[in-house]
């Protein structure tokens, strides 16, 4: 009996001590949140001022306070390489600390997938957060002095001029893929703009048209459309039926669509965008922090003040991506040897190819 009263009396003492231990001021602060006091980089893989600049800067208005600690947020801006060079940077440069978070083109996956040159990261190895927007609709026009004011005339002139970003970029080589499903005869394409250059481009008469979201020529372009300014020629639905307001006149690009290899482009362009603009971490990131910003990226995409923020700066309605939604979607992109010899083709320097 008295050893058995004895063991009790241990353990009192025990966790009297244990409990005093976990009181003490230096544990305390041990038990602070990791992210505290941090600052968290993010690397954006395009220009600023641009739409995905907008949607970056909705996310981060909303996103810190759903991070224990609530840590500050620095932007980075890393254009280059149609989002390659950023990429390259998150996945070979960046210590894995959970510190830094890249902001992706959707160039990301289609890249990587291509096997394009200079992309020295493994497209499996990220670690996904989540996309602020997995569904859009994209539109093809030109501007009204260039004379295409309807699908004949833009399939039978020559050396149209459409403009881009970077070569190899989303914008680029959704623009080729438009003239090519259009049937457009010998365009040029010209590159080197941001995006709002490329409106000051088409206003100059430096191009003559250039495919853009739709939400961005509503909220940047208004004027245009009242104006009868320029003319909308086929317009890409993301997914398919997923229709737009202002544009409900104007042809979905499917309609051009006369093989199954040109049905298959279209759902490999779609299935490249629905991947959106990932959020990701570098490999080895540990579990821990992996968790919390993902939990936290969770959290802003279901804030109320975060959909508020993203229409008010992007002029849109986010349609996000969980982590695992992007993951998957990532995991099941198609990667079919004919159809990835034309996407590069769609994404090179050459004339596009006859259909």
């Amino acid at each position: 009996m008295r050893n058995t009263i004895r063991f009790g009396f241990y353990s009192i003492v025990t966790i009297f001590c244990l409990v005093s231990h976990l009181l003490t001021p230096g544990h305390a602060l041990s038990q602070s949140p990791f992210y505290k006091g941090k600052t968290i980089s993010m690397i954006l893989a395009f220009d600023p001022g641009g739409t995905a600049d907008m949607r970056v800067k909705a996310f981060v208005a909303v996103f810190r306070k759903h991070i224990p600690g609530n840590p500050s947020v620095l932007l980075e801006y890393m254009p280059g390489g149609g989002g390659r060079k950023a990429a390259n940077h998150v996945f070979r440069s960046v210590p894995p600390d959970g510190l830094t978070i890249g902001a992706m083109l959707g160039g990301l996956a289609y890249s990587a997938v291509l096997g394009e040159t200079g992309v020295l990261y493994d497209l499996d190895r990220f670690v996904y957060l989540g996309s602020p927007d997995s569904a859009t609709q994209y539109v093809l026009f030109t501007r009204r002095d260039a004379g295409l004011d309807n699908v004949e005339k833009l399939r039978s002139a020559h050396g149209v001029r459409i403009g881009g970003q970077n070569v190899g970029s989303w914008s680029y080589t959704l623009g080729r893929a438009f003239a090519y499903l259009v049937g457009m005869k010998e365009p040029r394409f010209v590159t080197g703009y941001s995006g709002p250059e490329l409106d000051l481009a088409i206003v100059r008469g430096e191009v003559d048209g250039r495919a853009n979201t739709a939400d961005t020529v509503v909220r940047r372009n208004r004027d245009w459309i009242e104006k009868g300014s320029v003319n909308f020629h086929a317009i890409l639905e993301i997914p398919r039926g997923n229709k737009h307001p202002t544009f409900a006149g104007v042809p979905e690009l499917g309609s051009f669509a006369q093989t199954g290899k040109d049905h298959k482009l279209l759902a490999m362009l779609t299935r490249f965008r629905q991947t959106g603009l990932p959020y990701v971490l570098p490999p080895g990131t540990p579990k821990d922090r992996v968790q919390i910003l993902q939990e936290a990226t969770r959290k802003t995409f279901e804030e109320p003040e975060f959909r508020k923020e993203y229409r008010r700066l992007a002029g849109e309605d986010p349609t996000p991506l969980s982590a695992d939604g992007l993951e998957k979607a990532i995991k099941t992109l198609p990667r079919e040897p004919e159809m990835i010899d034309l996407f590069k083709q769609l994404s090179g320097v050459a004339a596009l190819p006859a259909r």
